[in-house]
């Protein structure tokens, strides 16, 4: 990757841990406080030439029912009240920062996928493997409202399949073909607005 990324993410990241330490222990007593269960929540996902990682989430969803689907639409009844919130702002993403520190994932890049949906990309799609997963991209701000999109569909799992995550991987294709310190701050920043605005 070009411009020094890896040293933008080792900052970005942990002065984004010092920094929202505050937020993280907020976050946490409110989890504990709304429901049983763990504060974290770990899914393996895809990342670099293909090697599983354990993704990192602030539990979102009742303990027991976030092992189901990793499918969520909007209305789902695994995810708790304050786990709507926290999804709502895009909280729930927060201890991804430690997969950034680890060298699991990036600031910006291609969004990590389970092991069931890459199993199934085509080698043009497979490009996306090439690099370290994001946080976000250019597909996670096109798709901000997918779980909105997913509950006014019949069949959430075939359009995700056959409609959503097609043009996520073109679009995450795309930006790998230009990755420069402009494009990907102007990422943040949009995914930051969006998050808050």
């Amino acid at each position: 990757m070009t411009y020094g990324k890896r040293a933008l993410d080792l900052f970005a990241s942990v002065f984004g841990l010092l920094a929202l330490s505050p937020l993280f222990l907020m976050i946490a007593i409110g989890i504990k406080l709304t429901s049983r269960g763990r504060v974290l929540f770990r899914q393996t996902r895809i990342g670099r030439q293909g090697r599983p990682f354990g993704i990192l989430k602030f539990r979102s969803m009742y303990e027991g029912d976030a092992g189901g689907s990793s499918l969520t639409v909007a209305g789902d009844r695994r995810v708790t009240p304050f786990g709507k919130f926290l999804r709502r702002f895009k909280l729930d993403e927060l201890p991804q920062l430690w997969n950034v520190f680890r060298g699991d994932m990036s600031l910006v890049g291609p969004r990590p996928e389970v092991p069931a949906y890459v199993a199934h990309y085509t080698s043009e799609q497979r490009v996306v493997l090439s690099v370290r997963p994001g946080i976000t991209d250019p597909s996670s701000l096109a798709y901000r409202d997918e779980e909105a999109l997913l509950e006014a569909a019949t069949d959430p799992e075939h359009v995700y399949r056959t409609c959503i995550l097609p043009d996520k991987l073109a679009r995450s294709s795309a930006y790998l073909q230009n990755v420069t310190l402009s494009s990907d701050l102007r990422i943040i920043l949009q995914t930051l607005g969006s998050s808050l605005f």
